[in-house]
């Protein structure tokens, strides 16, 4: 059993490290204070050809697995961009797997390789307002009239909405009391995101300001048939293929903005000098530091473990879901001690750490909160009984 990292994921993390430090401090303060998508970064990760890391090879990609995505995430989230860079490319990571795995060979070549040229942008149209985690309860609808679907509904915390040109969308194409279980009868699109059926209001919160969260109001969008990926009324067994590598990379990258963190707060201990010494020399601060190090590093090898599962067709969710809780916790944890550590400096935005807090925080929240990753492993793990 290897722990290190192939001479690939190497060169991955060195060629990602270039590109990161050409985007500061200084570029991704300005980020969080006025927002505005990073296109400069997104434009230098496409010129890179990193778009495309999990993308199959015959679509311009490099078809390199979860693993090498996960290890390309940890490495963007741990520098400057924290969750404001992870997040700009996030989506074109894991949201398309379900093009590359249940498109037709048109629509493989129609829409994949624009992505990975970074000639168009996705959106992830899944969560509604009322439904939330809930995913059998929502009730955006899809009618088919002749050759096309009429949509109408909402959709809530719809990232990158204001500048994305497509929409990968869930809707429900057969009622729900038609239908034996909630999640039956729900069908997914990539459609064009047309502003003139689609009204998109930007969501003001407490972090990631560049990359826009938003809701999305449909009101008699017109979708394609030929723009339906796979079966009728099984669009949430297909992103189910999503949902696993998703909660890797989200644990990525919470590893990788723990482990910035920590770096930032080492650096400060060993500088900043109180009662004639380095408050590094105390142990009230090394040992919380130490002890972020090693839950970090326990974390990213249960990452590395369910993305090496994914890759190889194995069963992952338990491993999946356990990686984004983990590292959620820890990465959260590491944050918190960095801005302690800076004292009251921590509070100012020019050392960064406490960005890097709130950004985090979005990783025990989303793709899935904490408590229902507790409930998988309970029910699915130690066969406990279903509590909801």
């Amino acid at each position: 059993m290897d722990f290190n990292l192939t001479e690939e994921q190497r060169a991955i993390e060195d060629g990602i490290g270039q590109i990161m430090s050409d985007f500061g401090d200084d570029y991704w303060l300005e980020r969080d204070k006025v927002g505005g998508f990073p296109e400069e970064f997104y434009r230098a990760m496409a010129e890179g050809g990193w778009l495309g890391v999990s993308f199959p090879e015959e679509v311009g990609g490099a078809d390199l697995g979860i693993a090498s995505a996960a290890v390309m995430m940890r490495a963007i989230a741990g520098s400057s961009g924290g969750m404001q860079a992870a997040s700009a490319i996030h989506m074109n990571v894991f949201g398309p797997k379900a093009i590359a795995l249940f498109g037709t060979p048109e629509q493989k070549q129609r829409w994949l390789p624009p992505i990975i040229k970074g000639e168009q942008k996705s959106a992830f149209g899944v969560t509604e307002p009322n439904a939330g985690l809930d995913t059998g309860s929502i009730i955006t609808r899809a009618e088919l009239k002749g050759d096309r679907y009429i949509v109408n509904g909402r959709k809530v915390w719809t990232s990158t909405a204001q500048v994305a040109d497509k929409i990968l969308l869930l809707a429900r194409t057969t009622p729900k009391e038609e239908c034996e279980r909630g999640i039956d009868g729900l069908s997914l699109f990539y459609a064009d995101l047309d502003r003139s059926a689609c009204d998109v209001r930007e969501i003001d919160k407490m972090g990631r300001k560049s990359v826009d969260s938003n809701e999305v109001f449909i009101d008699n969008l017109e979708v394609p048939v030929e723009d339906r990926i796979g079966e009728e009324g099984k669009g949430f067994r297909y992103i189910l293929h999503s949902m696993n590598p998703e909660r890797i990379l989200v644990g990525s990258e919470a590893i990788g903005i723990g482990q910035e963190a920590l770096r930032r707060a080492s650096e400060y201990a060993k500088e900043r000098v109180v009662f004639g010494r380095p408050i590094g020399q105390n142990q009230g601060i090394q040992h919380p530091l130490a002890e972020s190090w090693a839950q970090l590093e326990a974390a990213w090898l249960l990452c590395l473990k369910a993305a090496s599962l994914f890759d190889a067709g194995e069963p992952c969710g338990a491993e999946a879901n356990a990686a984004k809780y983990l590292s959620s916790e820890v990465g959260f944890t590491a944050c918190e001690r960095a801005v302690l550590t800076h004292g009251g400096m921590g509070y100012a935005k020019e050392f960064h750490v406490e960005r890097l807090m709130r950004e985090v925080m979005i990783n025990r929240i989303a793709p899935v909160s904490q408590q229902l990753v507790l409930n998988y492993i309970a029910e699915r793990v130690l066969g406990l009984p279903k509590s909801y």
